[in-house]
Formats: C-alpha cells, sequence, structure tokens
C-alpha cells in the first residue's frame, strides 16, 4: 500500500486502541465511584438512588432508541473523592428537571472528554475552550451555555505563578518579572496544563511565547505537561517547578482546599480576560430534550450548590462565543509558520492567505 494508505490505516489502528483504552478505563473508575457515592448518599432518597445506579456505565437506549439515561463529562482538576459531593447535588436537580438519570463521567485528561462524546459514552459536558472548540470539530459538540463565576465574571484569566521565595525573583530589581522571564528563562523549569488546555497552554503559548518568537521546549532547562492546574500549583508551592501556568478560577479553588499553601503562590503574568467555560451538548440529542437542558441551566439558582462549583449561574451562549479561541489559535499557527524557516516563502504565504481568510470568516460571523 501507499505511504498515505498506511498512515491511514495506523491512525485508525491507533484510535481504536484509545477507544479501547478509554473503555477499560471507564469500567475500572465505575466500580470505584459506585462505592464512594455508596458512602456519601447512603440514605438519600430515590433521585439520590438513580444518579448512583451505575454510575459510569454507557447510556441505555429505549426501544425508541432515545436515551434513558445521560452522563455528563467533567474534568477532574481534583481528585474524584473531592468532586463527588460536589457534583452530585447540581446532577441530581439536573436529572429530576429533564426527566432522565444524569451519571458523571470523571475525565482525567482534556482529550477524554473528546473521545467521550464522539464516541457517544458522554451527552454533555463541562468543557474548556480551547478542548470545546475541538469537540465541536469532532464530536458534534454544540456549546449552549457559559459558567459564570461565583463573583459574576463571564470569563477567567490565565496565569503564570512560582513560588514567592523563588532565589530568580531576587535578581529582576525594577523589572517586569514576564520581561525577566523571556530573556533569562534558559536557566528555569517551566511547566504546561495540557497541549488543550485553554489558559494553561493556548493563552500563554500565544500571547507570551509565540508573539516574542520562544519555543518553549527548546528555551527552558526544563519543560513538563503536568495535567491539571491543582499539580502545577502543587508544584510550585513544593518548589518542583520554576514556573507553571494556572488560572484565576483553579486558583480559587486551590485556596479553598489548601487555604494554607496559597500564599506560597505569586502570580508573575496574567492573560486578557478568556471567555467563561462552556457547557455543552451533543447535536445528536433531540431538540426536546436539548429544549429541556438548556431551560435548565438558564433557569437554575441554587446558589448552595453553584457555589460549591464556584459558579453563580449560567448565561446562554452560542458556538460563536468561543471564536476568540478560535482565532487565538489560528494567530499561534500564522505566528508557527511566519517563524519556520524550513517552509518556502512561496508555500509559506500561501498558507497564511488561507488562514487569515478564516480570520476574517470568524471575525464576519461574530460581527452578524
Amino acid at each position: 500500500s501507499s505511504p498515505m494508505h498506511a498512515e491511514t490505516g495506523f491512525e485508525g489502528l491507533q484510535n481504536g486502541f484509545l477507544v479501547f483504552l478509554l473503555r477499560y478505563k471507564r469500567l475500572i473508575i465505575m466500580k470505584r465511584q459506585q462505592f464512594i457515592r455508596l458512602l456519601l448518599s447512603f440514605g438519600a432518597g430515590s433521585v439520590g438512588g438513580q444518579f448512583l445506579k451505575g454510575c459510569q456505565q454507557s447510556p441505555s437506549r429505549g426501544t425508541s432508541g432515545l436515551p434513558i439515561e445521560l452522563s455528563f463529562g467533567i474534568l477532574t482538576t481534583e481528585s474524584e473523592a473531592d468532586l463527588v459531593p460536589n457534583w452530585q447535588p447540581f446532577l441530581e436537580d439536573l436529572a429530576e428537571a429533564i426527566g432522565y438519570p444524569v451519571r458523571p463521567f470523571f475525565a482525567d485528561q482534556y482529550s477524554s472528554l473528546i473521545e467521550a462524546m464522539r464516541s457517544g459514552a458522554i451527552q454533555m459536558a463541562w468543557f474548556g475552550g480551547k478542548v470545546y472548540v475541538e469537540a465541536a470539530t469532532v464530536a458534534d459538540a454544540r456549546a449552549f451555555a457559559l459558567t459564570v463565576s461565583d463573583e459574576g465574571s463571564r470569563g477567567y484569566y490565565a496565569h503564570l505563578i512560582t513560588h514567592k521565595n523563588s532565589p530568580w525573583l531576587t535578581q529582576i530589581g525594577d523589572r517586569p518579572v514576564s520581561e525577566y522571564l523571556l530573556e533569562n528563562g534558559k536557566a528555569l523549569t517551566f511547566a504546561f496544563n495540557d497541549v488543550n488546555s485553554t489558559s494553561g497552554y493556548l493563552v500563554p503559548m500565544f500571547y507570551l511565547f509565540a508573539k516574542n518568537e520562544i519555543v518553549p521546549r527548546t528555551y527552558f532547562s526544563e519543560l513538563s505537561f503536568l495535567g491539571s492546574h491543582e499539580d502545577t500549583a502543587l508544584a510550585i508551592a513544593n518548589q518542583e517547578i520554576d514556573v507553571a501556568t494556572n488560572n484565576s478560577e483553579a486558583l480559587q479553588r486551590f485556596a479553598n482546599k489548601y487555604p494554607d499553601r496559597i500564599d506560597e503562590l505569586k502570580i508573575i503574568w496574567t492573560s486578557p480576560l478568556i471567555p467563561g467555560d462552556p457547557i455543552a451538548y451533543t447535536d445528536q440529542l433531540p431538540e426536546e430534550l436539548k429544549a429541556s437542558i438548556r431551560e435548565f441551566f438558564y433557569s437554575y439558582d441554587n446558589q448552595p450548590v453553584l457555589k460549591a462549583l464556584n459558579w453563580s449561574g449560567f448565561d446562554e451562549a452560542t458556538d460563536i462565543d468561543w471564536h476568540p479561541i478560535r482565532k487565538l489559535e489560528i494567530g499561534k499557527q500564522i505566528l508557527d509558520i511566519e517563524q519556520n524557516k524550513s517552509i518556502k516563502p512561496a508555500e509559506k504565504e500561501k498558507v497564511i492567505r488561507g488562514l487569515q481568510g478564516r480570520l476574517k470568516e470568524l471575525q464576519a460571523a461574530s460581527e452578524r
């Protein structure tokens, strides 16, 4: 077979293996979470019982082909045992409102949420902006609501953080810390969260590194991808890494969980405002069910439950609200291509012209 066919066959085999791993992992998680929820909900009413039954099983469908239970994807920025008590009341209220049991699907990687929606393992999810844009492209995800923080903000900020007692801070003088970092970072270690993270990768990559023609992989003395925002914060607090990415909402959660450690962290860079996280469902759901889901989110006002999730409510939203994330990705691609000396000038100009055309399309859609 041709190299192209061989590559396609390998990708198909690879994707099939990833699906197998995802389903195997979910089977293991199911057993553990069933036990945790049983302990947490002993003596709960019928809604709680429905919530617990088969927590991580794939959704069943009735004879009409309609789902008889749904799964909601949640990124595990903390341990699952810590997340269950916060999420259970919210998902119980959602289940009661729409008339379907709703089960949690905890994922410890952004890519797992995308694959879960693409394979039909979940029908709704709390996404980050960048991972949602990918899920909208490959998994029929459609955003319908935007999270509002418990302080009333419709967005959040990406940060770079370091330990307040980092020795390198004493060498800066009166200069901005980020400026020093961009000139003297070769002696420092650096950690991102995940390549699919908005605040933990895309935003700092565009605003700090791509714009300044810095390639973190070769610039810093050591580069890591630690996964969750809690992990990067702990790595800084433990002085295992010199500088790491994080965001304003995750640092608030970190302060709630580790009140004795938050003061050890120092913010050294803050991004422009990032659109709040999207809540999305698969476009494959029946229209009547999607309408019921939207109605629940737009009217939900149980503040004690929302407060536990660091939210105050949800605003109506559409896919267009995350066009700024798409523009950031295209902007980063343009900068990467402009700085790539291995691409011939004519080919470079052609590719950049196409990306600029896509930017204009997104801008026009946003202004309609």
